[in-house]
């Protein structure tokens, strides 16, 4: 029987469910639709409060802003075609939609991390050099910081996405998730792929890992710094400023290597657990990070009780 290729400028790939479970999609949509909208809701409602509240114009929610947008993207790149599958059973996509869906999926993962790592550096500097922390961390500085982090993931992905337009794929192209990945489409290829099997391992292990030491080496620092100061309040205070964003770190990291290790050795592991913990990653630290900054955080409590009393004085008055 003659192979057929298809060709990717043409031919749509299917994405998929939870297989075995079709009848059940619109049952399993609910909680998804409920996270996608605490999602919205959470991380709308933070931008909102760091873009008005003029007590949060300060570096360190600055880069809170950074990671909600992030969160915010993440969500809004694969929120439509997740529930278009789940409730319209609309699988298809263009070859140019899957690609520029897994390029801003797997960009936006890697801003995250380097998010974090900015993050990370600010409370090093608020903690190691509290009288220089406004001079060191201006506004234009944060800017510069937060474009860097971005041009960084955006320009380390391309190369990977850019070859996908260039393969043919003579193999079945039903992918595995309800959103494209880059992993998932480059098993249909019928091409040398050792590039772009290599290649994220080298952009995970050379960035993710690295961010990941990196955040490790500052808060050693920042607990040694800490350690040293002589009044056990103020050192408790240094020590809560950190605690929101290392319960970030925590979420976000555990929950990607969680996916590694079953995507590595779990293959005896039914299928849906793959694909369950697929949305666990990408959707519960942008669900849980609103949630800790809001508990954690003195100044985004307060910020909150002023937005949503405010409705309220207004109809008092």
């Amino acid at each position: 029987m003659p192979t057929v290729w298809l060709n990717s400028s043409t031919c749509p790939f299917l994405l998929n469910g939870f297989p075995g479970l079709e009848k059940a999609h619109h049952l399993i949509s609910l909680p998804l639709l409920m996270a996608y909208i605490s999602i919205l809701l959470g991380n709308g409602t933070l931008l909102f409060l760091i873009k008005d509240d003029h007590n949060l114009h300060e570096p360190m929610y600055y880069f809170l802003g950074m990671l909600a947008a992030t969160d915010l993207g993440v969500t809004l790149t694969t929120m439509p075609t997740v529930l278009g599958v789940l409730w319209l059973n609309h699988r298809e996509i263009g070859p140019a939609a899957c690609f520029s869906q897994a390029y801003f999926i797997h960009t936006l993962s890697i801003v995250e991390s380097g998010v974090l790592l900015a993050m990370a550096y600010d409370r090093f500097i608020a903690i190691r050099n509290p009288l220089r922390y406004i001079t060191i961390l201006t506004d234009t500085k944060v800017i510069q910081i937060g474009v860097g982090v971005f041009i960084r993931a955006s320009l380390s992905i391309m190369p990977i996405i850019i070859r996908l337009h260039w393969f043919p794929y003579c193999r079945s192209h039903v992918l595995s998730h309800a959103f494209c990945l880059h992993q998932d489409v480059i098993k249909l290829a019928c091409a040398d792929i050792t590039f772009n099997r290599l290649y994220p391992v080298v952009v995970v292990f050379g960035m993710g890992l690295l961010d990941f030491l990196i955040i490790c080496f500052s808060y050693i620092l920042i607990f040694k710094t800490a350690m040293s100061i002589a009044s056990t309040e103020e050192r408790t205070k240094a020590l809560n400023t950190c605690a929101s964003h290392i319960c970030c770190i925590l979420v976000f990291y555990v929950t990607v290597v969680g996916l590694t290790f079953i995507h590595r050795f779990g293959k005896n592991i039914p299928h849906v657990v793959h694909i369950t913990m697929s949305y666990i990653c990408f959707l519960f630290p942008p669900f849980m990070n609103p949630i800790i900054f809001s508990i954690k955080t003195r100044q985004i409590q307060s910020g909150l009780l002023r937005l949503f009393s405010l409705p309220y004085s207004r109809t008092r008055l």
